[in-house]
């Protein structure tokens, strides 16, 4: 018997009999056009697979529901493994599998292994995500971390579904911030040298600019005193921008999350392409002049009034180089672009979008998925965050101090446009009220059965040896649907850019192991 795909074979099975009954004269709409869906449903009791096709379609074929879905199932075509249909409430129609499929299930699973439950929905549309990007003026902080996580996970689930991925950081290695920085870490380094030099009222006073002053002073002495101003500046601003690199790529090499490019804004404007990508827009006519600035007409493309690329003095807003740096992003051949940004960047979303329609793309290329804010906790008390004041609490410590497992489950757990609070002594809590640690007992119990067989002298045989007969308690048969439901819930995070739908499924894979433990 080949195995079918479910749920789509029962879809494929309700329209064929909806078919019949069209031809049969019961009706004149196509059900092919019937959007109705194929699900699981929410009490288990009900079965493996839901349709509402009977109630969508009621009206089109003029009867009542469940008259229809009567009529569904009688003329219902053979499907494999289907065991037994329902007619419930006002016209589902309930499916139940057989447990010949499950044993089917645990044969694709042992004999695929990782890779069973892969798809190729994204065969042959190439996906840029870009994450993370945080500015190299510091270390990464709670917040950063939720963006490196959800970016993380969509990028897992798109390359399983079989989308080409190619992950990108870009980071802001020009501009106002990283002169601030600069002068922040100088005067750190100063003060470490025995010269007492206040940090800018403007600047950054975290407790990582006197550490990383102090770094720099044992490293350099009093050398870079000697050159001219803004040779010193250029220097502390190349070693202050190596060092935050270096503290970010350590940080995020902590919770396993990689890069494959690593974009610097300053190439941009090294090669030319912030000045280029303004005069495509210039002579578009999308550009304009106006107190001294120039403007660009964003509220032509939905946008709630113009942006200044250009200020009176001539230089950049942060819009211009993103603008550029987008348009080399689709240069690149990327089919999407998908870019996860914090809350505070909601309000830019259109200006980037246009910037696309604006020179003839399709806007829909570019998703941004919005990351709401974390909210650092500790014993159910809030801990204060302010880089730039210094009072945070950084990525590598909420890693080093929870672990990267505690750290990974919690900021992907939730979807990422609601707000979270991160309690850090719940994180570490050995308990089974601690989802984290319920995951890890799990895994530990499977690695312990493991052991055990091990130290008995039991030898697996073969797949096909094996007498599958045997699994029939209700705990394994509950394991063995869990194991089924991979492929819908991975494909259902990367079509939904959902990470949570991973998590809470985990949570229900490590229930029925416990279950059957």
């Amino acid at each position: 018997m080949s195995a079918p795909s479910f749920p789509e074979a029962i879809h494929e099975a309700v329209v064929a009999s909806l078919r019949s009954l069209r031809e049969a004269g019961g009706f004149e709409s196509d059900p092919t056009e019937w959007r109705f869906v194929v699900e699981r449903p929410r009490d288990r009791n009900h079965g493996d697979w839901a349709a509402n096709a009977a109630m969508v379609g009621a009206k089109q074929a003029g009867m009542p529901p469940r008259d229809l879905a009567a009529l569904i199932v009688e003329n219902l075509p053979e499907v494999p493994y289907l065991e037994a249909t329902e007619i419930a409430g006002p016209g589902f129609i309930n499916f139940t599998l057989s447990r010949d499929w499950y044993l089917q299930v645990l044969r694709t699973a042992a004999e695929g292994g990782p890779g069973h439950a892969r798809v190729d929905d994204g065969a042959g549309e190439r996906i840029q995500v870009e994450f993370v990007s945080s500015n190299p003026n510091g270390p990464l902080h709670i917040g950063h971390a939720r963006g490196a996580v959800v970016g993380d996970v969509i990028s897992r689930v798109l390359a399983y579904v079989g989308h080409p991925v190619e992950r990108e950081y870009y980071y802001n290695d020009a501009g106002g911030q990283m002169t601030r920085f600069a002068q922040s870490l100088e005067a750190a380094y100063r003060t470490a040298l025995g010269e007492e030099t206040p940090i800018p009222e403007d600047g950054y006073h975290g407790r990582y600019v006197a550490d990383w002053g102090a770094q720099l002073a044992a490293e350099q002495g009093d050398g870079l005193l000697a050159g001219s101003d803004e040779d010193r500046h250029a220097a502390v601003l190349a070693w202050g921008l190596e060092r935050a690199m270096r503290d970010i790529e350590e940080t995020l090499d902590l919770i396993a999350i990689p890069f494959d490019v690593w974009f610097s804004e300053r190439t941009l404007h090294d090669r030319g392409e912030v000045d280029t990508a303004l005069g495509r827009l210039r002579d578009a006519g999308h550009l304009y002049e106006h107190d001294g600035a120039t403007w660009f007409r964003t509220s032509g493309f939905g946008d709630e009034k113009d942006r200044v690329v250009v200020t009176g003095d001539g230089r950049y807003t942060y819009l211009a180089p993103d603008i550029a740096y987008h348009l080399d992003k689709f240069e690149r051949g990327f089919d999407r672009v998908i870019n996860i940004w914090g809350a505070d960047h909601h309000g830019y979303v259109p200006r980037m979008k246009a910037s696309l329609q604006a020179r003839g793309m399709d806007p829909d290329r570019l998703e941004i998925v919005i990351t709401q804010l974390v909210n650092l906790a500790r014993g159910g008390e809030p801990v204060r965050m302010s880089m730039r004041a210094g009072e945070f609490v950084t990525f590598r410590e909420v890693v080093e101090e929870v672990g990267a497992d505690a750290v990974r489950y919690f900021l992907a757990a939730y979807s990422p446009d609601t707000p979270i609070t991160f309690d850090l002594d719940e994180a570490k809590q050995q308990s089974i009220d601690n989802p984290v640690y319920y995951l890890q007992y799990a895994h530990a119990r499977m690695r312990s059965l493991e052991r055990f067989a091990a130290d008995e002298g039991v030898v697996r045989a073969p797949l096909a040896e094996a007498d599958l007969s045997l699994l029939e308690h209700p705990a394994e048969i509950e394991l063995l649907k869990q194991c089924d439901r991979l492929r819908e819930e991975v494909r259902e995070a990367a079509l939904r850019r959902a990470p949570h739908r991973m998590t809470a499924y985990g949570y229900d894979v490590a229930t029925a192991f416990h279950r059957f433990y």
